[in-house]
């Protein structure tokens, strides 16, 4: 099959809700993919954040084989000898006294609010159903109705009401609303991306993570931090937090916790929040599972291993300077941390971020336009000078025809 055969079957027997870029892919090894055809790209998408280890990883391969091939799945009806392995590992590791498995980010996301709401009751002593959470404008933490109920986007929530009520949504990077918004007395949480990435890579003031958690403090309201995207390395540090040495009461991550071989979420606390939720009130049957446990320890000893939060912090800075030498007039700005990062588009005669995504394909560096003219560029942590300066070449190229 050719690849339009590929992308019309998918569209005539599929739902609608993407518009991928035109290439089907069938292989992936390290930092490359290849398509149906055998053309070989550059992947400056990574899968959203989530292949932050490479593509097909040796060793994720052989902790997802070995693991697959002696036990699956148990549901938490029963223990299994693999998951108080992972939920130690994990809360030594990013200093948390509990674990919460899930399996999708979003997931993540509902069990940080459903914990959240239960500290606010049990705890803070907030009149029932009247918690609320603050959260920000130009968030994205996933599609859920509860989540999309938060969203200022008008595609994630479109039509999909009545909305999930509870959320005050207030300017991001904003530190007068924030304390404006924590004043009131039934505020539970503060949920927020530390770097604002589906929106276009928005990146802080300095400073404002930690006057965020002061606030939090000052105000007994509970910090969570979305770093589903941002985590893992992604921005040059294991946690965006890190650049500010500030902890959230409640970390949420996924993607790269899995390195993009299996679907993987999990929140951490400690003991006075993640134990008020009892027996019976929350749960997943995946969640925990043999496979994500055995796979998750992997994926974060190898970022840990090979020192990639420290090659993103690198190879994110060659990015940002190497094409903040570009002469086109199509860039309007050049914004991230690590290799985490994107590029304003100015459109000019009606040629779109979209159409530069096209030309970078063609030129073998494959990449997506997000909310319209920011193009976000995430290739995996583990990609070597010599690969960022091949395919910044190719990125100037594109850019260059127009």
């Amino acid at each position: 099959m050719r690849t339009q055969q590929y992308i019309d079957r998918e569209e005539q027997y599929g739902a609608h809700n993407y518009h991928p870029l035109p290439v089907v892919l069938e292989k992936g090894n390290g930092v490359f993919v290849w398509d149906v055809e055998g053309k070989k790209y550059f992947d400056f998408l990574s899968a959203y954040s989530a292949v932050n280890q490479g593509h097909c990883h040796p060793r994720l391969i052989k902790a997802l084989t070995v693991q697959a091939s002696t036990l699956a799945l148990t549901s938490r009806a029963f223990y299994n000898n693999k998951l108080g392995e992972w939920t130690e590992f994990m809360t030594r590791y990013f200093g948390y006294e509990r674990m919460l498995p899930m399996n999708s980010g979003a997931e993540g996301v509902e069990t940080a609010l459903k914990l959240a709401r239960k500290w606010a009751y049990i705890i803070k002593g907030i009149a029932p159903n009247h918690a609320k959470i603050v959260v920000c404008n130009g968030n994205f933490h996933g599609r859920t109705i509860t989540i999309v109920s938060m969203s200022s986007d008008p595609d994630a929530y479109s039509d999909y009401g009545p909305y999930t009520p509870g959320f005050v949504n207030i300017p991001y990077n904003d530190l007068h609303a924030l304390e404006q918004a924590l004043s009131d007395q039934d505020v539970a949480a503060f949920l927020i991306e530390p770097i604002q990435a589906e929106a276009g890579v928005f990146v802080p003031s300095d400073g404002y993570l930690k006057a965020m958690r002061e606030l939090c403090t000052q105000h007994n309201v509970l910090f969570i931090a979305d770093e589903i995207q941002t985590g893992i390395g992604r921005t040059g540090k294991l946690l965006a937090c890190d650049y500010e040495n500030v902890r959230p009461d409640i970390l949420i991550l996924g993607k790269a916790i899995s390195g993009g071989m299996y679907p993987i979420s999990c929140v951490l606390a400690d003991s006075n929040i993640m134990l008020t939720i009892k027996p019976g009130e929350h749960g997943s049957t995946y969640g925990g599972n043999p496979i994500a446990a055995a796979v998750a320890i992997e994926a974060i000893k190898i970022v840990h291993d090979e020192k990639l939060a420290d090659n993103a912090q690198k190879m994110g800075e060659i990015f940002r300077t190497e094409m903040g030498k570009t002469s086109s007039s199509m860039i309007e700005e050049i914004r991230g941390k690590g290799l985490l990062n994107a590029i304003s588009i100015r459109p000019i005669k009606g040629k779109t971020a979209w159409d530069v995504c096209l030309s970078m394909k063609e030129k073998g560096v494959i990449a997506k336009p997000t909310h319209g003219n920011i193009i976000r560029f995430t290739p995996p942590l583990i990609i070597t000078e010599e690969q960022m300066l091949d395919a910044i070449e190719r990125i100037k190229e594109a850019f260059s025809k127009y």
